[in-house]
């Protein structure tokens, strides 16, 4: 008697990334797949560009048509469905236009993470995209995730202290993201972000880690969210969990090539 055909596991939770790849792995599409892989979720994908980089820094990029970006995305959402939506770079005005139409019209949070430059300081947004940015993409956000960077080329508001993250926090939230997480990781002393959706407000601190070996913060953070809101979480408990994935993820970032490190994606599976 042959044995019964035993039924497929269900499948995890699905987050897609709809960001560019980084050619030495550690931030970009790249970083995204293995930190939804990290916190137990099927990650998937949608290619925005294609970028020359290494440890050093980014020696050049090619943004994919419109066109492609919109097959890539109603190709995975259409078929297979989406649990949550991360965004990162998008390069040009027309692509982020295009996947904020996306974004408006799927029924799965969004975090978006507003890429402007590289860890190296290489632009990654044409300056003719950044009204898009206010006005199509951060209203389409569930929680928009800008650094300290990205907030003055943004809104023009500088922070140079702690006291400065909530009139940071304000000035992003006026162009209509429903919560704002502002990154504080250029500041000096703790690595303190503040998240906030203009009335509740929430403080996260985490040690600051001795090590320049952390290519990647932004996107593993910014990933990190989205697959715990994938998971069932409420904003406020997938920050805080992103957090802490993340601070544990740039502790054990390694040294590669001749420059600057990625993050350790897989930091949990090495303290196992």
């Amino acid at each position: 008697m042959s044995a019964r055909p035993t039924a497929a596991p269900a499948a995890p939770p699905r987050v897609l990334t709809v960001a560019g790849s980084d050619s030495g792995g550690g931030a970009g599409i790249q970083a995204d797949l293995k930190t939804m892989l990290a916190l137990g979720t099927h990650g998937m994908s949608v290619v925005t560009a294609v970028t020359a980089q290494n440890s050093l820094g980014v020696q050049g990029f090619w943004e994919l048509p419109a066109e492609a970006v919109r097959a890539q995305y109603r190709s995975v959402v259409d078929d297979i469905g989406v649990g949550a939506v991360k965004t990162g770079m998008l390069a040009s005005a027309e692509l982020v236009e295009t996947v904020a139409e996306l974004l408006a019209g799927t029924d799965a949070p969004a975090v978006v993470d507003p890429v402007g430059v590289s860890k190296h300081g290489d632009p990654l947004l044409a300056a003719s995209a950044l009204d898009s940015v206010r006005t199509k993409l951060l209203p389409a956000a569930t929680v928009a995730t800008p650094n300290l960077d990205e907030v003055a080329q943004l809104t023009g508001v500088e922070v140079t202290s702690e006291d400065g993250l909530r009139r940071a926090a304000a000035a992003v939230l006026a162009y209509g993201p429903t919560w704002v997480l502002i990154k504080g990781g250029h500041l000096k002393g703790e690595a303190v972000d503040l998240l906030t959706d203009g009335f509740d407000e929430h403080v996260l601190r985490a040690p600051r880690h001795d090590n320049r070996h952390t290519h990647g913060t932004g996107c593993t953070l910014a990933s990190a969210i989205a697959a715990r809101l994938a998971l069932g979480d409420d904003v406020p408990a997938a920050v805080a969990a992103a957090k802490e994935y993340v601070t544990g993820a740039i502790a054990a970032g390694f040294a590669l090539g001749g420059g600057i490190g990625p993050v350790d994606h897989g930091w949990r599976f090495r303290e196992a």
